[in-house]
This record gives C-alpha cells, sequence and structure tokens, in this order.
C-alpha cells in the first residue's frame, strides 16, 4: 500500500465504506450512493453571510475533503485533500413552480460522483418558489451517512446564527474523521473486541436457519421451494431486474407521534423497538409465522467524539425475533430492546463477513434472503437549538431521492423539523414493491403500534385479530 496521496497520508477503508463500494461495484446505477437534502428556512437570509458559514463548517468538516483513488491491484483508499475547496453554488428558483424546483433538486440528486481524487459532494444556496431559502446537500454515501450530514447543516445553522446575531455562541468544535477511521481500522486488525463480536454473531447464525416472510405473504417463499425443487428452502429472492427506485412517505401527524413517543417513555425502549414490534408484528400476521427477521441498520455514534466525527458510520445486520403469538405486546418490545442492546455491544463487526458467514452455514444460494426489508430510525432532527432561539420561525427539510436501490424495500423514520411528527419513507424498487402494497403495509404497521402501545397487556394474537 502507497504511504501518500498528492502528499496526504493514505488510509485503506473502514468496513461501513467496503460495503458501500461493494453494492456500487454491481448496481448498473452509480447514484446509487447519493443522498441529497435541502434545508430551508421561511425567512430572508443574508447569502453572503451564509457563504461564508458554509466556508467556515467546511472547514470544520474533515470528511468532506475526503477523496478516493484505486491502486494498481484494483484496491480502493481514502485520503483527506487539505487543499480541497468546496464550490458553494447559488440557484434563485422563485420564478417556478415547487414542482419544477423540486424536480431540478432530484435530477441534481442522480449525478453521481464517479471522478477519483475529486470532490465527494456539492452544495448549493437556493431560494424556493414559497418564499423559502436555505441551501442543498449533496454527498456520497462513502463520506457522510445522514447523521453526518444533518450534524454538517446543523453546523452551517448555528456558524450563521453566530455572526448574524447578538448572544449566539459559536458551535464547539468538530471531532477527527481520520481519528476515528484509525479506532475502526485497529479493531479490524484481528483485536480482542472484534473476535468477542465475531464469536457472538457467529453463534447467533448458527443457532437454527431463519425463514423468509414476504409483504403479502408466503407467496414468494412458496415460488422458490416450487421454482428449487427444495419443499424445505427457507429463503426467497427478494429484489426485481431492475434497480430503479422510488420513495413513497407517508406522514404521520404531531399528536399521535407524541402518543407513541409517551408509550417510549413510560416503558423505557426506544422508538426503533416499537417500530421493530409493529413490523414483525405485521409479518407475522401476513406470514402466520412466529419467526421474522428483518434488517436492522445502528449508527455507530454512542460517543460525543464519533456524533461529531462525520463519515458514515452505519452498519446493517439481519434482526431476527421469534416471538409466540401468546406473549404480550409488552413481553416482545422487551425481548426486541434485551436483543437490540446486545446488537449493540458487538455492532463494529463487518456486515458482509455476517452475510457471508450465513450464506455459508446455511448453504444459502446467491440472491436469496431471509429478510423482506430494513428499518432505520433517524432520532436527530434538523430542529436546531439555535433557530429556535430567534422566534418561531419555520423551516423545512427534504430528502431527494437518487433514483436507484440494491434493496427491495427500505424504510427510513424519522422526525419533521416543522412539528416533530414522524415522516415514514418507504424506497423501494419499483418492480419489486408497489405503492398500494406498502400504503397497506403502513396502514397496519400503524394499527398494530397504537393497538398495542395503548394495551400493551394483550397479547401479539389478540393484537393481530383487533387489526
Amino acid at each position: 500500500m502507497r504511504k501518500t496521496r498528492k502528499g496526504y497520508p493514505v488510509y485503506p477503508l473502514t468496513v461501513a465504506q467496503k460495503f458501500h463500494f461493494y453494492y456500487m461495484d454491481f448496481c448498473p446505477k452509480k447514484e446509487v450512493l447519493n443522498i441529497g437534502t435541502s434545508l430551508t428556512i421561511g425567512a430572508d437570509l443574508d447569502f453572503d453571510l451564509l457563504r461564508k458559514a458554509i466556508g467556515e463548517a467546511y472547514e470544520r468538516c474533515e470528511c468532506l475533503k475526503v477523496q478516493f483513488f484505486k491502486d494498481k491491484d484494483g484496491t480502493w483508499y481514502q485520503y483527506v485533500c487539505q487543499e480541497a475547496a468546496m464550490e458553494i453554488g447559488s440557484e434563485d428558483f422563485s420564478g417556478t413552480t415547487m414542482e419544477e424546483a423540486e424536480a431540478e433538486l432530484q435530477s441534481w440528486t442522480q449525478v453521481p460522483f464517479t471522478k477519483e481524487d475529486a470532490p465527494m459532494s456539492r452544495i448549493v444556496m437556493i431560494h424556493m418558489p414559497d418564499g423559502y431559502q436555505g441551501v442543498y446537500f449533496l454527498v456520497d454515501h462513502r463520506i457522510m451517512d445522514a447523521q453526518s450530514m444533518i450534524c454538517f447543516l446543523k453546523d452551517i445553522i448555528e456558524i450563521y446564527c453566530h455572526n448574524m446575531y447578538e448572544g449566539v455562541a459559536y458551535p464547539k468544535e468538530m471531532s477527527s474523521y481520520i481519528e476515528q477511521v484509525k479506532k475502526d481500522l485497529a479493531y479490524e486488525a484481528e483485536s480482542k473486541a472484534k473476535q468477542k463480536d465475531e464469536a457472538f454473531f457467529q453463534q447467533l447464525i448458527e443457532a437454527s436457519e431463519p425463514i423468509y416472510n414476504g409483504i403479502d405473504g408466503p407467496g414468494r417463499l412458496e415460488a422458490e421451494r416450487k421454482a428449487s425443487g427444495n419443499p424445505d428452502a427457507r429463503a426467497a429472492v427478494n429484489v426485481s431486474d431492475s434497480v430503479d427506485s422510488a420513495l413513497d412517505v407517508f406522514h404521520l401527524e404531531e399528536e399521535p407521534t407524541r402518543r407513541l413517543m409517551d408509550f417510549c417513555e413510560t416503558y423505557h425502549v426506544s422508538l426503533v423497538c416499537l417500530l421493530m414490534m409493529g413490523l414483525r408484528t405485521y409479518f407475522q400476521k401476513m406470514n402466520h409465522n412466529d419467526d421474522v427477521s428483518i434488517t436492522t441498520t445502528i449508527a455507530r455514534r454512542g460517543t460525543l467524539k464519533e456524533k461529531k466525527s462525520g463519515g458514515t458510520r452505519i452498519h446493517s445486520f439481519p434482526f431476527r425475533t421469534i416471538i409466540s403469538e401468546d406473549k404480550t405486546f409488552l413481553e416482545g418490545i422487551y425481548e426486541i430492546r434485551d436483543r437490540q442492546n446486545e446488537y449493540f455491544r458487538h455492532a463494529n463487526y463487518d456486515p458482509v463477513a455476517y452475510f457471508a458467514h450465513q450464506s455459508k452455514v446455511w448453504n444459502k444460494s446467491p440472491g436469496r434472503v431471509y429478510e423482506p426489508m430494513s428499518l432505520t430510525y433517524q432520532p436527530m432532527s434538523m430542529r436546531d437549538k439555535e433557530l429556535q432561539k430567534l422566534g418561531d420561525i419555520k423551516y423545512k427539510t427534504k430528502w431527494y431521492p437518487n433514483g436507484a436501490t440494491t434493496q427491495a424495500m427500505y424504510l427510513t423514520v424519522m422526525h419533521r423539523p416543522e412539528d416533530n411528527g414522524l415522516d415514514f419513507s418507504f424506497e423501494h424498487q419499483v418492480k419489486a414493491v408497489s405503492r398500494k402494497q406498502l400504503e397497506y403495509l403502513y396502514y397496519y404497521l400503524c394499527r398494530i403500534m397504537f393497538k398495542g402501545a395503548e394495551n400493551p397487556n394483550l397479547t401479539i394474537g389478540e393484537i393481530m385479530k383487533l387489526v
């Protein structure tokens, strides 16, 4: 491995980054790695001060200067290019319609970052047709995840407010991205922690074989059994022959969201436990099966340094629960919470190694899965304390689809900054899952969660009958 590039120290990829490179390699649409979002505020902004704030936030954010290159042997490496400057664009959409403006922002989100030794992000100051002003930000998933993006955008807001208004403190320093990379690489070098995590997950995998549950019921699994001639097959093909995707978003209002959050507070569980319980109960109902697996994502940002270091730190693992219908809703949730806490302790493990071991142990054919979907809950919101100091200023965020996904269905649940209600964003392959199927799933997911939150001591079987 070469030691420097353009005079800067070179580092191998982390496990989280390798995962993105892995699916980018076989996805025909390289924009699959793009994440695009806008943050706009219902006030006249000073664009010169905003440009200055963006520049300062960029200087403080080490991961945005990361660039990649491929060595002669085809191995990818990364380095922080300190001289790289962020180009700050400006676009006035005030003479167009909201539909036209958002279509343009979506089209920007579908342009991939494919060059080596080049910046992996883009930012544009925008003036929207509804009078809101702010920024559009596009970044490659290999250098940032949603939490990093939110952290960077909040930094811009705080710096802008500090420069614009008296009495607003300058935000605290960001953390070093490379420091966290070095920690991840030290873990990978056969550390004792890695060996413990590997033992945990291998034991979990080897206990027994999971089983696939479909969004409409066991139809896909039955088709797989028929096609393969194996009546005992437990995995199925979940994706279509096209990576073209759509993003369907369902909005849960502020008041019902508050009821779910109150339930979580009362019983000392996270919202992700309630979401997971709702989803697995839906699949249990549709497939008449107590054994349900759903892919869960873990942000790996337990410390303040990890929270403020940027980068991409998400690891995804299958999350399997076997919960019988005679257990109460609350017992099910506690089982999920306990298993999740175990996962958190071992979450630095390589998800690609997990899937490789699972395939080997259960002789799983390529392309077959046990999990019908992935779930991410994003607790971090762009509701910023500095904005709240300025009185009742309205602001909006919007995430733009990149138009491609290698998964059949991926649900991200986030809080809206306007009212703290929940947005359920389903990114899905158009040919694998329809909007109608998602409406059905969302409707029953909400019914299950509210029925369970209102009657936590009802059994799962009773809740399934009542909804």
